[in-house]
């Protein structure tokens, strides 16, 4: 079976979906064939000839394309793309959402099987193919580093003969992956670190990683089967805000990573507490991509407003493409290695891995 890597062509995208590495042990020990795209790795620090020297070829765009029997990307594909690959071909990526479903559509009329891992469901033997969390690992860690830049403090308190310095104290809203790697990361650059989740099975891994867990009394069940955070009620949510407002008024820095998997990101910094922040606090907001945890924040953009900055990355793991893409293609391996066996596609839609994220398959949409 031949696998093809193209070059990544949306804005600012530096991963590649298959690192050299990855690529030797698929066609060392899986069987495949693997075809990379001319300068595919550049911006991730993975050149042409370690991709041949691991035992990949190296072709054209159209070649790449036209000739794979699955293609792997990062970013879902362009409608020029599209076109391009063979017809029935396989096509996997992290992310497959078209907005108003036009992305799909091609992709079904063009009878292509193809796969979305954002939609891989939270099951143990699927933990090896979770490019979401893989990915979110870089976020968490990447923030803290932003908010490091963007602060006018030093994290750690600091004893000098000018005197003592205290240390950060920063807040992080939600510990999922990307939490969790905020909160370790600034903890180990000596910041005083509190964070705060919905759910009480949280409050154990907070505290394991040195920060103290921040507790509301919450009546409603706020997870969901699949251990994500749910979106609490109206009644609920405005006491949560009042709760946060009152924590962000100590914090030096404020890192959010709220979501609620397709739905738009919950608000849980309002304008007004922004307002009641210190001066040259920071907030970054890794909800900005799906409308922000602060309601101030503006994609991609850094505002100051009443002394506070407020940044909105988007896309932070591309910012660290060498380790992303490494992550990433091992969950690209695994997720290969489960649905091609004996150099074909293994189509069990009984399997929760394959029938989740499978969005389209002999020319018929399965998920928009």
């Amino acid at each position: 079976m031949r696998v093809g890597v193209p070059k990544e062509v949306a804005p600012s995208e530096r991963r590649v979906a298959l690192v050299p590495d990855a690529a030797g042990r698929l066609v060392k020990g899986g069987g495949f064939e693997v075809v990379v795209e001319r300068g595919a790795g550049t911006a991730a620090s993975c050149p042409d000839e370690a991709y041949k020297a691991a035992g990949a070829s190296v072709a054209d765009r159209a070649a790449v394309l036209g000739q794979a029997d699955v293609v792997l990307q990062v970013q879902p594909p362009t409608s020029a793309d599209i076109a391009q690959y063979r017809e029935g071909a396989a096509l996997v990526a992290l992310s497959l959402s078209g907005g108003d479903g036009s992305l799909v559509r091609q992709l079904a009329q063009r009878k292509l099987t193809a796969f979305s891992l954002v939609l891989l469901p939270r099951i143990t033997r699927a933990q090896p193919m979770d490019a979401l969390s893989s990915q979110a690992t870089v976020a968490g860690y990447k923030a803290v580093l932003l908010a490091a830049s963007a602060t006018g403090r030093f994290f750690p308190m600091l004893v000098t003969a000018a005197g003592t310095l205290p240390a950060a104290r920063v807040l992080v809203l939600g510990a999922g992956v990307a939490g969790l790697q905020a909160i370790a990361t600034a903890r180990r650059l000596g910041a005083i670190v509190s964070a705060f989740d919905v759910r009480p099975a949280v409050k154990e891994q907070v505290q394991s990683l040195g920060a103290q867990f921040l507790e509301m009394t919450i009546e409603e069940h706020a997870e969901t089967a699949g251990g994500y955070a749910k979106e609490l009620s109206e009644e609920t949510h405005r006491k949560e805000l009042a709760f946060l407002a009152t924590a962000a008024k100590d914090a030096d820095i404020v890192i959010t990573t709220a979501a609620i998997p397709g739905k738009k990101a919950p608000v849980l910094i309002t304008a007004a507490a922004v307002q009641g922040m210190k001066p040259g606090s920071v907030i970054v907001d890794l909800a900005a991509e799906t409308g922000g945890n602060c309601e101030l924040t503006e994609p991609g953009t850094e505002i100051v407003r009443n002394g506070v900055v407020i940044l909105g990355p988007v896309n932070l793991p591309s910012t660290l493409p060498l380790h992303a893409s490494q992550m990433y293609a091992k969950n690209l391996s695994a997720f290969l290695g489960h649905v091609v066996q004996d150099g074909r596609l293994r189509l069990d839609f009984e399997d929760p891995i394959i029938r989740d994220t499978c969005v389209t398959h002999a020319g018929e949409v399965r998920k928009t």
